[in-house]
């Protein structure tokens, strides 16, 4: 009577590109023409459902209409910089978030949409096979 032992490495789930950079530039509208309408048109209503998806309070935006420079949308810039590796300064999200509230938005929106990546859990376990001779 022979065993074989049989382990087999976890195949490669995800193979990632991952940028230390927006994926689009501030103005870029023409990537999704429709959510950037919705943005421009809507803005308050477009600011709380992607606040919503980031797993943020969805009324956490309306907060930015009593400020010169909106806290919300800034402190969203500074997270979702940081949470994607994203390289930018502090004095840029300042700008685009009093300046370009609508496009920053956006951009935002594509950045979530563009880094979304599902998660797959796998076992780490190696499966051992006996097979009998």
């Amino acid at each position: 009577m022979t065993s074989k032992l049989v382990i087999q490495q976890p195949a490669r789930v995800m193979d990632s590109r991952v940028s230390d950079q927006w994926g689009s530039g501030i103005c870029d509208c023409c990537e999704d023409v429709s959510q950037c309408c919705f943005g421009f048109w809507c803005c308050p209503c477009f600011a709380c459902i992607i606040t919503r998806d980031y797993g943020q309070g969805l009324c956490l935006p309306l907060l930015d209409a009593f400020c010169i420079i909106p806290p919300i949308n800034l402190a969203m810039r500074v997270s979702m910089r940081h949470r994607y590796g994203i390289t930018d300064t502090i004095c840029h999200d300042c700008l685009y978030a009093s300046c370009c509230t609508g496009c920053s938005w956006c951009q935002m929106a594509k950045e979530m949409k563009r880094r979304a990546i599902p998660i797959t859990l796998i076992s780490s376990t190696p499966r051992h096979l006996d097979t009998h001779l």
